[in-house]
């Protein structure tokens, strides 16, 4: 099912990192407000978390409401070394004409 409005684009990134790293990456990446879903995994491809994120989640204290998640991201840390973070972002308004000079 493709739930992701007309003329906006998804295009996913993927980054190994330390994972003392990953709470503020996680951090950073909320913050963006084009991020659309944080998937973390192992290593070796297993999947640990998959955090949905909805568009605009910038707005207000939505640091409070990750607070939880963040706590649980700070605890996985003491457990592997690193991790792979699959962003998943999205560009609204990718429709004709954007992007010509």
């Amino acid at each position: 099912m493709d739930d992701k409005p007309k003329g906006q684009k998804t295009w996913t990134e993927e980054i190994e990192i330390a994972a003392n790293d990953l709470v503020g990456r996680v951090k950073s990446l909320i913050q963006e407000g084009n991020v659309r879903r944080i998937i973390i995994r192992e290593p070796d491809g297993d999947l640990v978390l998959e955090v949905p994120l909805t568009t605009g989640a910038v707005a207000g204290g939505i640091m409070v409401a990750f607070a939880p998640l963040l706590a649980a991201l700070g605890a996985l840390a003491a457990l592997v070394a690193r991790v792979k973070v699959e962003i998943v972002r999205t560009d609204v308004g990718g429709g004709p004409g954007q992007g010509e000079a």
